[in-house]
C-alpha cells in the first residue's frame, strides 16, 4: 500500500508512504555514504514518550515490523530506548538496538555521538587545517540521548560548550555534570561559537535563523538539518562549512548494523572512524566540482546507488538478517 502524503486517515497500517518532504531519503543515502547494504526507512509511533508507552503497545509494534519479514529493521530513535526495543525483540527478530545480553549492541547513542565527533574532526581539520577539538567553542542544540554523549565528548576534551533543550532538566544535568553554559531555546542561534551543533529535530537551519548563526562549522546529530536545499547554497555562499547531517550522524546505524551478523564492538569502532574519511571526501567533491556540500554528500551516496544497482547479485536487494548470537527474552 502506498500513499502520496503522510495524511491517510482510516489506515491502521501504512506500509509504504512516499512523502519528499518527510525526508527519508536521507535514510537511503546515510546507508549508501557509509558503504552499507542497505536501504533506507523510518517508523513512527505516535503519542508522548514521557507517558504513553506500554509493553503492548511495543509488543503490537513488534508484530506489525514482524509482519514486514524483514523488508525492515527497526531501531531506536528519538523517545525510544533499549528497554522498548526489548518488548520489540518478543514479538520479532528484526529489531537492533537490543541489550548485549540478547546479542545485540546496547544503546546506540554513545556511537552516534562518537562519529559525529569524527565529523566534527573532519570539518575541524577541512576548515582550520587541525583536529583540535578543545580548542573551539560549541553551541549544541539538544542534549537528549546523543546530543548529551556528544557533549561529554566535547567536555572530555576541554572545549567550551553552550547547551539548551526543551527538558530543563538536561540541561542543568549537562551544566552540573559538565560544565557547560545553559542557552534559552531561542537563543542558541545567536550564541558565538566556532561551531552550531543541531542535535534534536531538524530544519533549523532556516531561512529565520541563518542570519543569526554566527558559528563557521554546521556539524550535529540531528536529521534534515537544513531547512531547503537553497539553505545550503546560501550557507556556501557565506563560506559556512556544512557537514552533511547524514554522513556525520551515520555512526549509529553502522553499529547496530553490525548486529545483522553478529555483533563485534571492535569492528564497530573501527567502522565508525570511516566517518571522518566520508566526510572528508565530500569536501573534497565540493572543493573540486565546486558546488554545496549537500550536494556533493547527495553525489557521492547516488553514484554508489548506481554502481550497486549494476551488479547481478544474488542477494542484493534481499533481506536475509541471520542475527547470530541473538537471543530471544
Amino acid at each position: 500500500m502506498i500513499f502520496e502524503t503522510i495524511d491517510a486517515s482510516g489506515h491502521e497500517e501504512v506500509v509504504f508512504c512516499h512523502n519528499k518532504d518527510a525526508g527519508l531519503n536521507g535514510m537511503t543515502y546515510k546507508a549508501a555514504v557509509s558503504g552499507l547494504n542497505l536501504g533506507g526507512g523510518k517508523a513512527v509511533i505516535w503519542g508522548d514518550p514521557n507517558h504513553g508507552k506500554s509493553e503492548a503497545l511495543f509488543r503490537a509494534f513488534g508484530r506489525f515490523i514482524n509482519s514486514l519479514n524483514g523488508r525492515y529493521i527497526t531501531a531506536e530513535d528519538v523517545g525510544i530506548d533499549v528497554n522498548d526495543m526489548e518488548y520489540v525483540l518478543k514479538e520479532t527478530e528484526f529489531v537492533t538496538g537490543v541489550h548485549q545480553v540478547h546479542g545485540g549492541s546496547g544503546d546506540p547513542s554513545p556511537f552516534t555521538a562518537y562519529g559525529v565527533l569524527q565529523g566534527l574532526m573532519a570539518a575541524l581539520n577541512h576548515k582550520h587545517g587541525d583536529e583540535e577539538v578543545g580548542k573551539r567553542s560549541y553551541a549544541v542544540q539538544g542534549v537528549g540521548h546523543v546530543g548529551m554523549e556528544f557533549v561529554k565528548l566535547l567536555h572530555e576534551r576541554g572545549a567550551k560548550v553552550f547547551v539548551t533543550d526543551i527538558n530543563p532538566a538536561l540541561v542543568q544535568k549537562a551544566v552540573d555534570e559538565l560544565g557547560c553554559e545553559a542557552v534559552a531555546l531561542e537563543d542558541i542561534y545567536d550564541v558565538d561559537a566556532d561551531v552550531y551543533s543541531p542535535c534534536a529535530l531538524g530544519g533549523t537551519v532556516n531561512d529565520k535563523t541563518i542570519d543569526r548563526i554566527k558559528a563557521r562549522i554546521i556539524c550535529g546529530a540531528a536529521n534534515n538539518q537544513l531547512a531547503s536545499n537553497e539553505i545550503g547554497d546560501e550557507l556556501t555562499r557565506r563560506g559556512v562549512l556544512y557537514a552533511p547531517d547524514y554522513a556525520v550522524n551515520a555512526g549509529g546505524l553502522m553499529n547496530v548494523s553490525l548486529e545483522i551478523d553478529g555483533y563485534n564492538r571492535e569492528r564497530a569502532m573501527r567502522m565508525m572512524r570511516t566517518i571522518y574519511y566520508n566526510v572528508g571526501r565530500i569536501f573534497e567533491i565540493a572543493d573540486r566540482d565546486g558546488i554545496p556540500t549537500y550536494k556533493a554528500a547527495d553525489r557521492m551516496a547516488e553514484e554508489r546507488i548506481a554502481a550497486i544497482g549494476k551488479l547481478r547479485l544474488p542477494h542484493l536487494g534481499q533481506s536475509a538478517p541471520r542475527f547470530m548470537g541473538r537471543r530471544q527474552s
